[in-house]
């Protein structure tokens, strides 16, 4: 079943979609898992990844939240106000909705962080205690240091490919220690990396495995958004694999 999701951030509305198993529930409730989109990504993401992917988990008994964050896709709000501590307060109430949801296991609420969206899921960790963790492809917050020329910050916003980038997403991201704050939590957790990402490098996924000490799963020649049809399958079958428990 795929219904509407909505739920409120400091005044503020984001939209998404809740997929859950056509099939009756578990005593305890279905498992569920968050899906955290990169920046300037949406609720579908590339290739529809997460629209797929969020069928494949509910067929096999995953529910899935995909939605927008704040000043993204539909959800309200301007992406000039974006920082990740903003997103880290949307994934907090995401987890928050899924755990309120009938027929849903409240203890099992994972999260699935990609790109920008995995620092955020790290950042997430000690509010949110997800019962799992995955990250595709993880950036860190060096990816935006060269929108810091000669180290100084731009007046108001900067203009990111038609994206209002404001200052305070770059005045924050520099500051932010997603790998400290992955080692610290001690959870469950598994990495998902394209070998030939030149947008956030292999080495860095395996710097977040070794925070988590976790396995990483390495998509031969795979880009930083998975773009054959090969390496789409294979990092859906293996996400759900993990996340499924098999």
């Amino acid at each position: 079943m795929e219904q509407f999701a909505q739920f409120n951030v400091d005044g503020q509305r984001l939209y998404g979609m809740l997929h859950t198993p056509d099939a009756a529930p578990p005593a305890q409730g279905w498992p569920s898992v968050a899906l955290l989109h990169g920046f300037t990504g949406n609720k579908l993401e590339g290739h529809r990844n997460f629209v797929l992917l969020a069928r494949r988990l509910a067929s096999v008994g995953v529910a899935c939240l995909r939605f927008d964050f704040r000043g993204s896709g539909e959800s309200q709000g301007d992406f000039s106000e974006m920082t990740i501590s903003r997103e880290v307060q949307d994934t907090v109430a995401a987890a928050e909705y899924l755990r309120n949801q009938p027929h849903l296991d409240p203890e099992r609420v994972m999260l699935l962080g990609f790109s920008m969206g995995a620092i955020v899921a790290s950042l997430a960790l000690a509010e949110v205690r997800p019962h799992r963790l995955a990250l595709w492809s993880p950036a860190l917050p060096e990816l935006w240091l060269r929108h810091l020329r000669g180290g100084m910050l731009p007046p108001t916003v900067t203009d990111y490919g038609g994206w209002p980038l404001g200052r305070d997403f770059l005045q924050e991201v520099v500051r932010l220690r997603p790998l400290e704050a992955a080692a610290a939590w001690g959870g469950v957790a598994h990495i998902f990396h394209g070998d030939a990402d030149q947008t956030c490098p292999p080495a860095w996924g395996l710097r977040y495995a070794e925070a988590l000490q976790c396995d990483l799963t390495a998509i031969p020649d795979a880009g930083h958004t998975y773009d054959s049809l090969e390496q789409i399958e294979w990092l859906h079958r293996e996400t759900v694999r993990f996340l499924a428990g098999r």
